[in-house]
Protein backbone atom coordinates (compact mmCIF):
# COMPACT_ATOMS: atom_id res chain seq x y z
CA UNK A 1 0.00 0.00 0.00
CA UNK A 2 1.39 3.24 -1.31
CA UNK A 3 0.57 6.61 0.56
CA UNK A 4 -1.17 7.95 -1.99
CA UNK A 5 -3.90 5.32 -2.01
CA UNK A 6 -4.85 5.76 1.88
CA UNK A 7 -7.79 7.52 3.00
CA UNK A 8 -6.29 11.24 4.07
CA UNK A 9 -6.80 11.67 7.73
CA UNK A 10 -6.33 14.65 10.42
CA UNK A 11 -4.38 11.89 12.95
CA UNK A 12 -0.80 11.17 12.35
CA UNK A 13 -0.11 7.83 9.67
CA UNK A 14 3.32 6.45 9.83
CA UNK A 15 4.23 3.46 7.63
CA UNK A 16 6.91 1.19 8.33
CA UNK A 17 5.56 2.18 11.97
CA UNK A 18 8.79 0.10 14.44
CA UNK A 19 6.07 -1.76 17.17
CA UNK A 20 8.74 -3.52 19.44
CA UNK A 21 8.57 0.04 21.77
CA UNK A 22 4.97 -0.24 21.70
CA UNK A 23 4.33 -3.36 23.51
CA UNK A 24 5.78 -4.63 26.90
CA UNK A 25 7.47 -7.11 25.33
CA UNK A 26 10.15 -4.67 22.91
CA UNK A 27 10.31 -7.16 20.61
CA UNK A 28 8.66 -7.68 16.67
CA UNK A 29 8.32 -6.11 13.79
CA UNK A 30 6.58 -2.80 12.30
CA UNK A 31 3.47 -2.36 11.09
CA UNK A 32 2.44 -1.45 7.56
CA UNK A 33 0.97 1.52 8.53
CA UNK A 34 0.54 2.65 12.18
CA UNK A 35 -2.68 5.49 12.59
CA UNK A 36 -3.27 7.12 15.59
CA UNK A 37 -6.64 9.05 14.82
CA UNK A 38 -7.37 12.38 16.15
CA UNK A 39 -10.60 11.27 17.26
CA UNK A 40 -13.22 9.03 16.42
CA UNK A 41 -14.77 10.99 13.87
CA UNK A 42 -11.25 10.86 11.95
CA UNK A 43 -11.07 7.19 12.52
CA UNK A 44 -14.58 6.61 11.08
CA UNK A 45 -14.14 8.58 7.69
CA UNK A 46 -10.63 6.63 7.66
CA UNK A 47 -12.04 2.94 8.33
CA UNK A 48 -15.49 4.06 6.04
CA UNK A 49 -12.82 5.36 2.88
CA UNK A 50 -9.85 1.92 3.64
CA UNK A 51 -10.10 -1.00 0.80
CA UNK A 52 -11.87 -3.49 2.94
CA UNK A 53 -9.33 -6.18 2.12
CA UNK A 54 -7.06 -3.83 3.89
CA UNK A 55 -6.89 -5.49 7.48
CA UNK A 56 -7.17 -3.43 10.72
CA UNK A 57 -6.16 -4.32 14.33
CA UNK A 58 -6.35 -1.72 17.59
CA UNK A 59 -3.26 -1.93 19.68
CA UNK A 60 -3.50 -0.50 23.76
CA UNK A 61 -0.71 -0.31 25.79
CA UNK A 62 0.66 -3.73 23.89
CA UNK A 63 0.74 -5.05 27.50
CA UNK A 64 -1.01 -8.68 26.58
CA UNK A 65 0.74 -8.97 23.10
CA UNK A 66 3.41 -10.76 20.68
CA UNK A 67 4.25 -8.68 18.01
CA UNK A 68 5.75 -11.45 15.82
CA UNK A 69 9.13 -10.86 14.28
CA UNK A 70 7.81 -10.51 10.42
CA UNK A 71 5.18 -7.63 11.57
CA UNK A 72 1.93 -6.50 11.51
CA UNK A 73 0.08 -6.15 7.31
CA UNK A 74 -2.46 -3.62 6.87
CA UNK A 75 -3.21 -0.73 9.63
CA UNK A 76 -2.36 -0.87 13.21
CA UNK A 77 -4.89 1.77 15.20
CA UNK A 78 -3.51 3.39 18.10
CA UNK A 79 -5.42 5.93 20.41
CA UNK A 80 -3.63 8.16 21.65
CA UNK A 81 -4.80 11.13 24.24
CA UNK A 82 -8.13 12.38 22.37
CA UNK A 83 -9.47 8.61 23.54
CA UNK A 84 -7.95 8.92 26.94
CA UNK A 85 -10.62 11.06 28.96
CA UNK A 86 -12.68 10.02 31.66
CA UNK A 87 -16.13 11.89 32.57
CA UNK A 88 -18.67 11.25 35.18
CA UNK A 89 -22.46 10.91 33.88
CA UNK A 90 -23.20 10.32 37.32
CA UNK A 91 -22.58 9.27 40.62
CA UNK A 92 -22.11 6.05 40.37
CA UNK A 93 -21.55 5.71 35.96
CA UNK A 94 -18.35 6.66 33.73
CA UNK A 95 -17.68 7.00 30.38
CA UNK A 96 -14.36 6.16 29.74
CA UNK A 97 -12.16 6.47 26.26
CA UNK A 98 -10.74 3.36 24.78
CA UNK A 99 -7.53 4.73 25.37
CA UNK A 100 -7.34 5.54 29.07
CA UNK A 101 -5.07 3.06 31.34
CA UNK A 102 -6.69 0.95 34.09
CA UNK A 103 -4.75 2.85 36.81
CA UNK A 104 -6.33 6.40 35.32
CA UNK A 105 -10.24 4.34 35.30
CA UNK A 106 -9.91 3.31 38.67
CA UNK A 107 -8.26 6.30 40.50
CA UNK A 108 -10.98 8.43 39.03
CA UNK A 109 -13.60 5.96 40.70
CA UNK A 110 -11.77 6.06 43.81
CA UNK A 111 -11.65 10.29 44.00
CA UNK A 112 -15.87 10.01 42.92
CA UNK A 113 -16.77 7.86 45.57
CA UNK A 114 -17.64 4.65 43.18
CA UNK A 115 -16.60 1.08 44.43
CA UNK A 116 -16.03 -2.27 42.52
CA UNK A 117 -13.69 -1.02 39.65
CA UNK A 118 -10.67 -1.18 42.02
CA UNK A 119 -9.72 -4.53 39.80
CA UNK A 120 -9.18 -2.46 36.93
CA UNK A 121 -5.71 -0.92 38.79
CA UNK A 122 -4.34 -4.17 38.41
CA UNK A 123 -4.98 -4.58 34.67
CA UNK A 124 -2.08 -3.63 32.59
CA UNK A 125 -3.64 -2.34 29.30
CA UNK A 126 -6.11 0.25 28.37
CA UNK A 127 -10.19 0.35 28.17
CA UNK A 128 -10.33 -0.45 24.45
CA UNK A 129 -8.11 -3.84 25.30
CA UNK A 130 -9.43 -4.92 28.54
CA UNK A 131 -13.33 -4.66 27.36
CA UNK A 132 -12.59 -6.40 23.90
CA UNK A 133 -10.24 -9.38 26.14
CA UNK A 134 -12.85 -9.07 29.01
CA UNK A 135 -10.07 -8.43 31.55
CA UNK A 136 -10.52 -9.26 34.81
CA UNK A 137 -8.01 -9.59 38.06
CA UNK A 138 -8.94 -10.14 41.90
CA UNK A 139 -11.93 -12.13 41.23
CA UNK A 140 -13.69 -9.81 39.06
CA UNK A 141 -14.13 -9.13 35.58
CA UNK A 142 -14.96 -6.49 32.97
CA UNK A 143 -18.61 -7.99 32.42
CA UNK A 144 -19.30 -7.38 35.88
CA UNK A 145 -19.06 -3.01 35.64
CA UNK A 146 -19.42 -2.40 31.50
CA UNK A 147 -22.67 -1.03 30.81
CA UNK A 148 -22.47 -0.52 26.70
CA UNK A 149 -19.33 0.17 24.88
CA UNK A 150 -18.90 2.52 21.68
CA UNK A 151 -16.74 0.46 18.89
CA UNK A 152 -15.80 1.81 15.18
CA UNK A 153 -16.28 -1.03 12.61
CA UNK A 154 -14.22 -1.96 10.29
CA UNK A 155 -16.43 -0.27 8.04
CA UNK A 156 -16.35 2.88 9.75
CA UNK A 157 -19.68 2.69 11.17
CA UNK A 158 -19.65 3.89 14.62
CA UNK A 159 -22.27 1.60 16.99
CA UNK A 160 -23.07 1.57 20.54
CA UNK A 161 -23.02 -2.33 21.71
CA UNK A 162 -25.08 -3.00 25.24
CA UNK A 163 -23.55 -5.59 27.67
CA UNK A 164 -25.45 -8.91 26.35
CA UNK A 165 -24.12 -8.14 22.74
CA UNK A 166 -20.65 -8.73 23.48
CA UNK A 167 -21.11 -12.47 24.57
CA UNK A 168 -18.25 -12.26 27.42
CA UNK A 169 -17.25 -15.52 28.61
CA UNK A 170 -13.64 -16.06 30.14
CA UNK A 171 -11.28 -13.85 28.73
CA UNK A 172 -13.57 -13.88 25.19
CA UNK A 173 -15.91 -11.33 23.40
CA UNK A 174 -17.69 -11.34 20.56
CA UNK A 175 -16.51 -8.35 19.28
CA UNK A 176 -16.22 -8.42 15.66
CA UNK A 177 -12.76 -8.74 13.58
CA UNK A 178 -11.30 -5.31 12.93
CA UNK A 179 -13.80 -3.34 15.26
CA UNK A 180 -11.88 -0.57 17.70
CA UNK A 181 -13.55 0.04 21.47
CA UNK A 182 -13.25 3.93 21.39
CA UNK A 183 -15.03 4.39 24.36
CA UNK A 184 -16.79 2.27 27.27
CA UNK A 185 -19.18 3.38 30.28
CA UNK A 186 -19.19 1.43 33.66
CA UNK A 187 -21.23 1.26 36.38
CA UNK A 188 -19.91 0.47 40.37
CA UNK A 189 -21.28 1.65 43.49
CA UNK A 190 -21.21 4.25 46.65
CA UNK A 191 -18.46 3.54 48.48
CA UNK A 192 -16.03 5.78 50.51
CA UNK A 193 -12.57 6.52 48.65
CA UNK A 194 -10.30 5.87 51.67
CA UNK A 195 -11.92 1.98 51.25
CA UNK A 196 -11.51 1.97 47.90
CA UNK A 197 -8.03 2.80 47.92
CA UNK A 198 -7.43 0.50 50.82
CA UNK A 199 -8.37 -1.87 48.08
CA UNK A 200 -6.24 -0.47 45.68
CA UNK A 201 -3.23 -0.39 47.57
CA UNK A 202 -4.04 -4.31 48.51
CA UNK A 203 -3.98 -5.38 45.06
CA UNK A 204 -1.34 -3.02 43.94
CA UNK A 205 1.40 -4.96 47.33
CA UNK A 206 -0.37 -8.03 46.05
CA UNK A 207 0.31 -7.60 42.26
CA UNK A 208 4.11 -6.17 42.96
CA UNK A 209 5.03 -9.16 45.39
CA UNK A 210 3.77 -12.12 42.90
CA UNK A 211 4.33 -10.46 39.60
CA UNK A 212 7.81 -9.84 37.66
CA UNK A 213 6.62 -6.54 37.22
CA UNK A 214 9.89 -4.65 36.35
CA UNK A 215 10.57 -6.96 33.56
CA UNK A 216 9.65 -6.65 30.06
CA UNK A 217 6.77 -9.33 29.82
CA UNK A 218 3.73 -9.71 28.10
CA UNK A 219 1.44 -10.00 31.42
CA UNK A 220 -0.89 -13.82 32.51
CA UNK A 221 0.53 -15.86 29.29
CA UNK A 222 -2.07 -18.79 29.70
CA UNK A 223 -5.93 -18.83 30.55
CA UNK A 224 -6.43 -20.66 33.82
CA UNK A 225 -8.29 -23.94 32.55
CA UNK A 226 -11.51 -24.73 34.76
CA UNK A 227 -10.91 -25.63 38.56
CA UNK A 228 -7.21 -25.44 37.70
CA UNK A 229 -4.45 -22.41 37.88
CA UNK A 230 -1.96 -22.25 34.79
CA UNK A 231 1.07 -21.14 36.87
CA UNK A 232 0.99 -24.46 39.06
CA UNK A 233 0.52 -26.89 36.00
CA UNK A 234 3.40 -24.86 34.36
CA UNK A 235 5.73 -25.33 37.60
CA UNK A 236 4.17 -28.93 38.00
CA UNK A 237 5.61 -29.58 34.23
CA UNK A 238 9.57 -28.31 35.59
CA UNK A 239 8.88 -24.82 33.26
CA UNK A 240 10.32 -22.93 35.97
CA UNK A 241 13.33 -20.75 34.31
CA UNK A 242 13.02 -22.49 31.77
CA UNK A 243 14.60 -20.32 28.55
CA UNK A 244 14.94 -20.35 24.57
CA UNK A 245 17.32 -17.96 23.41
CA UNK A 246 16.66 -14.90 25.29
CA UNK A 247 13.10 -15.60 26.77
CA UNK A 248 12.54 -17.18 30.15
CA UNK A 249 9.85 -18.45 32.31
CA UNK A 250 9.71 -16.15 35.05
CA UNK A 251 10.92 -17.49 38.54
CA UNK A 252 8.87 -15.31 39.95
CA UNK A 253 5.81 -16.10 38.48
CA UNK A 254 5.39 -19.36 36.58
CA UNK A 255 2.25 -17.76 34.13
CA UNK A 256 4.28 -14.50 33.00
CA UNK A 257 7.29 -15.05 30.00
CA UNK A 258 9.94 -12.22 30.15
CA UNK A 259 12.24 -10.78 27.53
CA UNK A 260 15.77 -11.05 29.82
CA UNK A 261 17.58 -8.85 26.94
CA UNK A 262 17.27 -9.18 23.17
CA UNK A 263 14.63 -11.97 22.60
CA UNK A 264 13.30 -12.33 19.41
CA UNK A 265 9.27 -12.97 19.18
CA UNK A 266 10.01 -15.87 17.68
CA UNK A 267 12.41 -16.90 21.08
CA UNK A 268 8.66 -15.75 23.15
CA UNK A 269 6.59 -17.98 21.10
CA UNK A 270 8.60 -20.91 20.93
CA UNK A 271 8.90 -20.83 25.07
CA UNK A 272 5.04 -20.16 25.29
CA UNK A 273 5.14 -23.93 22.86
CA UNK A 274 7.27 -25.81 24.71
CA UNK A 275 5.67 -24.80 27.97
CA UNK A 276 1.94 -25.72 26.40
CA UNK A 277 4.26 -29.29 25.36
CA UNK A 278 5.46 -29.75 28.62
CA UNK A 279 2.28 -28.93 30.39
CA UNK A 280 0.49 -31.37 28.17
CA UNK A 281 2.66 -34.19 28.79
CA UNK A 282 2.78 -33.88 32.44
CA UNK A 283 -0.80 -33.42 33.23
CA UNK A 284 -2.48 -34.02 29.67
CA UNK A 285 -4.19 -30.25 29.93
CA UNK A 286 -3.90 -28.50 26.74
CA UNK A 287 -3.38 -24.74 28.27
CA UNK A 288 -4.37 -21.92 26.09
CA UNK A 289 -2.80 -18.68 25.03
CA UNK A 290 -4.39 -15.67 26.93
CA UNK A 291 -1.51 -13.43 25.20
CA UNK A 292 -2.72 -12.51 21.72
CA UNK A 293 -0.31 -13.15 19.18
CA UNK A 294 0.07 -11.01 15.97
CA UNK A 295 1.27 -10.48 12.82
CA UNK A 296 3.62 -12.35 10.00
CA UNK A 297 6.11 -14.92 11.82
Amino acid sequence: MMADTLPRVRGKLTAKAPLAPLVWFKSGGAADWLFEPADADDLCDFLRALDPEVPVMALGLGSNLIVRDGGVPGVVVRLGKAFAKVEMLDAVTMKCGGGASGILVSSTARDAGIGGLEFLRSIPGTVGGFVRMNGGAYGREVKDVLVECEVVLRSGELVTLPLAALGYSYRHSELPEGAVVVSATFRGHPEAPEAIKAEMDRIAASREQSQPLRSKTGGSTFKNPDGKKAWELVDAAGCRGLAVGGAQVSEKHTNFLINTGDASSNDIEALGEEVRRRVRAQSGIELEWEIQRVGRK
